[in-house]
């Protein structure tokens, strides 16, 4: 008897862990439509998406860090800030840096909680393009951050971004493209999630990615050399709110981090605030790549690493100054070494 009691559990177990999440069904997207009053909301997934899979997708551990922080690792000034007298009303990277071609690009992380190796590996070799005038100008490799860097988290199951920074300064990030496109020195070997015509995720049913083995060779492009590819950058730091936008008008996109609730995966057009009783689902980050106003409220220009079929062709923008899920107080950088 104690053992079917035991069997039963498992088994009432093992179905709840694969329901589907409620908050990905239309019913629920047309009551968002309800309520939200600055944005829109859609079907980005598969309705049928076990909830537990779409969780695992989020892995940034840094709102957390930046609450808890030391003041010095917060940049207020660098002298550079002082060529900008006025922070313009509206910014976005992709126009300032046009020849930056990793800016605007949208990748995907896959079936992996490795969002926070791509918010900050993204922002990292767009500063590079920034400044080396457009020498450097390809993306660097996410798969190295997130299965060589013990230090900053669990790969697939979450990170740390500011470790991220902190690893560019000290062991450097070799070059990488996206799955299977053979470019730079170690790609993204995550197979990406997209939806077929019947809206179907490619990555439906299948278990989430293990952690890869960390390799510390070229199986990109293979004329590279692995201990030759690397670039650094000369610091890491968090930003202050006051800061932000000094330090992307200078140096180019930053990675942000923030809270996400029930109601962002639907996220389709318009400036993103959380829905009265929207339920906390977990920690991811991007890439903020500039800002604006929009029929009177302030956002923030965001990239995200979940495929150009979601939201507003793969980007969003979220309310900026009232610190919005958290956003405007976890957001973190360094400056590239281009010598």
């Amino acid at each position: 008897m104690a053992r079917l009691v035991i069997l039963l559990s498992v088994v009432l177990f093992s179905v709840y862990q694969t329901e589907q999440a409620y908050f990905l069904e239309e019913s629920y997207i047309e009551m968002i439509n309800d309520v939200a009053t600055t944005w829109k909301a859609g079907v980005n997934f598969d309705p049928s998406t076990p909830e537990t899979d779409f969780i695992k997708m989020l892995g940034s551990k840094g709102v957390e860090a930046a609450k808890n922080a030391s003041a010095h690792m917060f940049k207020t000034h660098d002298v550079a800030y002082n060529k900008f007298s006025y922070i313009p009303r509206t910014f976005d990277a992709r126009k300032r840096w046009r020849h930056c071609k990793t800016i605007g690009e949208v990748r995907d992380q896959g079936h992996c909680g490795s969002c926070w190796a791509f918010g900050t590996s993204s922002a990292f070799a767009d500063r590079l393009c920034v400044a080396t005038d457009g020498d450097f100008n390809e993306l660097l490799s996410a798969e190295e951050l997130t299965f060589c860097c013990h230090a900053c988290g669990h790969g697939c199951n979450g990170g740390y971004p500011i470790k991220a920074w902190k690893y560019f300064s000290t062991h450097g990030l070799v070059t990488g493209g996206n799955y299977k496109s053979g470019k730079g020195c170690e790609p993204y070997r995550v197979p990406p999630c997209p939806r077929n015509e019947d809206g179907k995720s490619s990555c439906a049913g299948k278990p989430k990615e293990k952690n890869h083995r960390c390799t510390r060779m070229c199986y990109g492009n293979q004329d590279l050399d692995y201990d030759d590819d690397h670039r650094f950058t000369r610091d890491f730091y968090y930003l202050t709110y006051g800061s932000i936008q000094k330090d992307v008008l200078n140096y180019g996109p930053i990675e942000a981090s923030f809270d996400v609730y029930d109601d962002f995966p639907s996220y389709k057009s318009g400036v993103y605030q959380r829905t009265p009783n929207a339920t906390k689902l977990g920690g991811h980050a991007v890439k903020l790549i500039g800002w604006g106003v929009e029929e009177g409220t302030p956002y923030w220009l965001m990239v995200n690493s979940w495929n150009a079929q979601w939201g507003d062709n793969g980007l969003f923008k979220i309310r900026r100054g009232t610190d919005e899920c958290r956003i405007d107080s976890a957001t973190t950088a360094g400056v590239p070494v281009t010598n």
